[in-house]
C-alpha cells in the first residue's frame, strides 16, 4: 500500500497562538531549507514515505492568488530523492483572511483545492494520497470547545466540526474528480476514556465520550448528518492517530499501560476495521524523551498482532520525525528520530529510537503479513448514498481478510 511500511511525519502545524503568533513548525525545524538532506536521511533508515502538509497560510497569502513556491520546496526535494509524499491539505492552519466559523469557509477551501490541483497535475510527480483536513475532532475540540489551539474558541466545537466536515467533503469531491487515481486519507485520534470509579455513573459519560471519537468519520461518509455533504467515497484509508496520552480517565489522569483499564491498540485498531471496513494505518505515533524506543516498540508490537488475525494495517507514521519547539511555550521538545539541525543541515540521530525502528523493520519483513489483495470485489458500506459511487477511486470496504496472493493493496501506487 505504502512504499515503505514505517513512515516519517514531519511536523507541520501552523495553528496560531491566542497572541496572533503563527507557528510554522517546517520553518522552525529549518525542514523547508533542507528537505532533501532530511529524505536522505531517513532513506539510509529504510523510510521512502513521508506525510507533510501543503502550508495554506503562505500559498494564499492573499485572498484568491495561490503562490505555491513554498510546496514546491518539499516536493521537489522528494522527487529528488524518490520519496513518496502523503499531503496533508490543513493541518491546523488557515490565511489570516478567513474565518474558519464562517459559512463561506468550505468554498474557500475548495477554491484552495482546486488551486493545489491544478498545480499538482503540472508537476511530473506529485503525490496522489491527501488528507483533506487533519484530525477534525482534535482541532473541533481543542480550537471549538476548549480554547486551547486556534481559532481559540469555547463551546463552539460541534459547530465548528460540521464546518470542517462541509469543507473536507468539498475537497475530498475536487481531489477524486481532478487528481486520476487519488486516494483519500482520514486521519482522526482514535481514543480510550474510562469513568472516575469515585464519580456515581461517570462510566457513562465516559464511553460516551469515547463514541464521540467516530463522529467526525460517520460525518465524512454520510452515515451521521447526511446533509453536510457526506459521501462514502470520501472515507478512503483511515489514519489512526494514538499517543501515550490518548487513553485517560475521564477529567482526571491518564491511563499507563500497566493499568487493568487500559486497552490495548491491537483491540482498538479492531474496533476500527469491524465499524468502517476500510484499509488502516497508524497516521501518527510517538512520545518524548527515554520513552520514545518503548512507546515505538509497544506500537509496533500491537499493530504487528493485529495484522496476524486480519486486521489491514499498512503502515506506521513516525510523528514527528524532528524534534521541535513546543506549541506554546517554545520548549526544545525531543519527541523525534533526529534532532534540531546544525548550520549545514546535519541532525543528530536518537540512536535508541532509530535501533527499535531498524528491528521492527527487520521484524515485520521477515513475516512477509500480507492483508488481502487490491482486485477483490469492492462493496459499499452498509448504507444507502443516493450520490452513487466512484467505482475507480472507491475505497476498500468489506473485502476479505485474506487472498492466496501476495500483493498488497495499492501496491506500488502514492497509497
Amino acid at each position: 500500500m505504502f512504499r515503505s511500511f514505517f513512515q516519517a511525519g514531519f511536523e507541520c502545524s501552523t495553528h496560531k497562538l491566542r497572541d496572533g503568533k503563527r507557528l510554522d513548525l517546517l520553518r522552525s525545524t529549518h525542514h523547508d531549507r533542507f528537505a532533501s538532506k532530511d529524505y536522505q536521511r531517513i532513506r539510509r533508515l529504510g523510510i521512502r514515505t513521508i506525510r507533510i502538509a501543503a502550508r495554506w497560510h503562505l500559498i494564499e497569502e492573499i485572498p484568491g492568488t495561490y503562490e505555491f513556491d513554498s510546496l514546491a520546496l518539499v516536493l521537489d526535494a522528494a522527487a529528488e530523492t524518490h520519496t513518496e509524499v502523503l499531503l496533508d491539505l490543513l493541518h491546523f492552519g488557515w490565511p489570516n483572511h478567513i474565518d474558519v466559523f464562517s459559512k463561506h469557509f468550505p468554498a474557500r477551501f475548495a477554491r484552495f483545492t482546486f488551486a493545489l490541483t491544478q498545480y499538482l497535475k503540472r508537476r511530473q510527480c506529485s503525490p496522489r494520497a491527501f488528507a483533506p483536513i487533519n484530525e477534525i475532532s482534535f482541532l473541533s475540540w481543542g480550537g471549538g470547545d476548549k480554547g486551547c489551539i486556534n481559532p481559540h474558541a469555547k463551546d463552539r466545537g460541534h459547530e465548528l466540526k460540521r464546518n470542517l466536515v462541509r469543507a473536507a467533503a468539498a475537497a475530498s469531491e475536487i481531489l477524486l474528480n481532478e487528481i486520476p487515481n487519488a486516494r483519500l486519507i482520514s486521519p482522526e485520534p482514535v481514543i480510550h476514556i474510562v469513568g472516575d470509579p469515585a464519580i456515581p455513573g461517570d462510566e457513562a459519560e465516559a464511553a460516551m465520550y469515547t463514541e464521540a471519537q467516530f463522529q467526525a468519520w460517520d460525518m465524512l461518509c454520510g452515515r451521521m448528518s447526511p446533509e453536510l455533504g457526506g459521501k462514502p467515497e470520501y472515507l478512503g484509508v483511515l489514519g489512526v492517530n494514538f499517543y501515550d496520552r490518548n487513553e485517560w480517565v475521564h477529567n482526571s489522569s491518564v491511563l499507563t499501560r500497566d493499568d487493568s483499564r487500559y486497552r490495548p491498540f491491537r483491540a482498538i485498531l479492531h474496533e476500527v476495521w469491524d465499524r468502517y471496513q476500510r484499509p488502516i494505518f497508524v497516521s501518527e505515533t510517538g512520545t518524548e524523551d527515554c520513552g520514545r524506543a518503548d512507546w515505538f516498540n509497544y506500537v509496533c508490537d500491537e499493530v504487528f498482532a493485529a495484522r496476524g488475525v486480519g486486521i489491514p494495517v499498512h503502515g506506521i507514521c513516525l510523528y514527528p520525525i524532528l524534534n521541535h519547539p513546543g506549541w506554546e511555550d517554545d520548549r526544545h521538545c525531543h519527541n523525534g528520530l533526529f534532532d534540531y539541525a546544525d548550520a549545514d543541515g546535519n541532525r543528530e540521530t536518537y540512536w535508541a529510537l532509530a535501533d527499535a525502528l531498524l528491528s521492527q523493520q527487520q521484524r515485520f519483513a521477515e513475516t512477509k503479513q500480507f492483508i488481502y489483495d487490491s482486485q477483490e470485489h469492492r462493496p459499499d458500506l452498509s448504507f444507502s448514498s443516493s450520490l452513487g459511487i466512484r467505482i475507480p477511486t472507491s475505497p476498500a470496504s468489506n473485502e476479505s481478510l485474506r487472498t492466496s496472493s501476495s500483493r498488497l493493496l495499492f501496491r506500488g501506487a502514492a497509497v
